[in-house]
């Protein structure tokens, strides 16, 4: 009797510790202290629903994101979960790193009532869910409605030309500069938008796998922002600036335009009153056309996680309609289900820019080339150095068109001659 009670309260005891040592691994990268609050929040209630299992979250600062999980991965410090932007997903999901979501999401209640275009993205890869996709990122153009009067602009710019007007009215006043230029991290997406809404495509690639980044419409939009900074249209340290800069200097009064997504509007609405800022449709170019990113991010299990049920249930919980919304209310991303839209906080005028330009046909929403695997590099590191020389003087539009269809060029023929 002695013998069977000391082996049932062993079991009991190693039962319990191993219910206690479940702990998943979450990390985010697209951080603020906002988010990261939200997502404690969430996971809080995922661990209520899961008594025994513990979610550590690891919060990795956004500039600095790629190389630091980089060198976890490398060190094989991998976690169970992680928030993947569209730029890494290529990069982790070809190298074999991410679980296929597609077994679960088969199974997933909620799985049809998700938008056509989360699992359109989510599945860039391979066509395969090594992702579900949380939110969208569409950028528009945020206005400062008293800069404009007191420079004397009536209207929203409606092309790049008159983007160019009203920035040169608003830098004569003092102090002030038209753009909110972001040259530092995270500064890829107006380099394109501008490049290709002056060239009239979003055409990344020939057929032949090269890079049309140097045709003579591209480097034109290329050299258009660039001159934007040499003519002082945009402040001066707006070569540095990231996500966090390009948003204070708008809500500060300091540049009146901004190209921002809609993560930016809980900043903006916090510090500035509705009837001061307007958010409208970015501006076309001469072919009639405008070119706005959309891009995204989401939720990926990785392969060497060994609770993968367990970390779908998570998953599941962060992206669950209700958790779903949640985060992209606290966080600003357009929501992936489609009962989102009955929700009255997505029907406020704050949003009109975005679901404007998703009904304007002239207005093209634009993804990246995120499949290719060296993405993710030339955005994060090779893009933000290179725009920094050309908008330093260090070398010419054309060296940094040429430099860059170089590189994308290499990168595609490479990724053709895998298929």
């Amino acid at each position: 009797m002695k013998r069977l009670i000391t082996a049932t309260l062993l079991a009991t005891m190693m039962a319990g510790t191993a219910l206690a040592d479940t702990t998943l691994k979450l990390v985010e990268v697209i951080t603020s202290p906002e988010r990261t609050e939200t997502l404690k929040s969430i996971v809080a209630k995922f661990e209520a629903a899961n008594p025994g299992t513990k979610v550590d979250i690891i919060s990795l600062p956004w500039n600095e994101a790629f190389q630091k999980f980089a060198t976890m991965v490398s060190a094989g410090d991998t976690p169970d979960v992680m928030e993947m932007p569209d730029t890494w997903l290529s990069l982790y999901a070809n190298n074999g790193m991410l679980e296929s979501l597609e077994p679960y999401l088969a199974k997933w209640e909620h799985t049809k009532g998700l938008t056509p275009r989360a699992l359109e993205l989510g599945r860039d890869v391979k066509n395969t869910a090594y992702m579900l996709p949380y939110g969208f990122y569409l950028r528009a153009l945020f206005y400062n409605k008293n800069l404009f009067k007191e420079a004397g602009v009536s209207e929203p710019p409606k092309t790049l030309d008159d983007f160019v007007a009203a920035s040169e009215k608003v830098s004569k006043l003092p102090g002030k500069s038209g753009y909110c230029l972001r040259g530092g991290p995270g500064g890829l997406n107006g380099w394109v938008m501008f490049g290709a809404t002056m060239a009239g495509s979003n055409k990344f690639f020939n057929e032949d796998g090269t890079s049309t980044m140097n045709s003579e419409g591209w480097a034109k939009g290329l050299e258009w922002v660039v001159d934007l900074y040499k003519k002082g249209l945009t402040p001066k340290d707006s070569v540095n600036w990231g996500f966090n800069e390009t948003v204070a200097g708008f809500y500060s009064g300091t540049c009146a335009m901004l190209d921002q997504d809609p993560d930016a509007l809980i900043a903006v609405a916090q510090r500035m009153k509705p009837d001061d800022f307007g958010v409208t449709k970015m501006p076309v170019g001469p072919s009639g056309k405008g070119f706005t990113t959309i891009g995204f991010a989401g939720w990926s299990m990785f392969t060497t996680s060994q609770n993968k049920d367990l970390s779908w249930k998570l998953i599941e919980t962060l992206e669950s309609p209700e958790g779903n919304i949640e985060w992209n209310k606290r966080t600003g991303a357009l929501p992936v289900h489609t009962s989102a839209e009955k929700d009255p906080f997505y029907a406020s005028d704050q949003f009109k820019g975005w679901f404007e330009e998703l009904a304007d046909p002239n207005i093209v929403p634009t993804v990246m080339p995120t499949y290719l695997e060296e993405f993710a590099f030339f955005k994060d590191s090779l893009a933000i150095k290179t725009t920094q020389q050309a908008l330093l003087g260090d070398i010419t539009p054309k060296e940094l068109a040429d430099q860059w269809a170089d590189y994308l060029t290499k990168a595609q023929q490479k990724f053709l001659a895998k298929k």
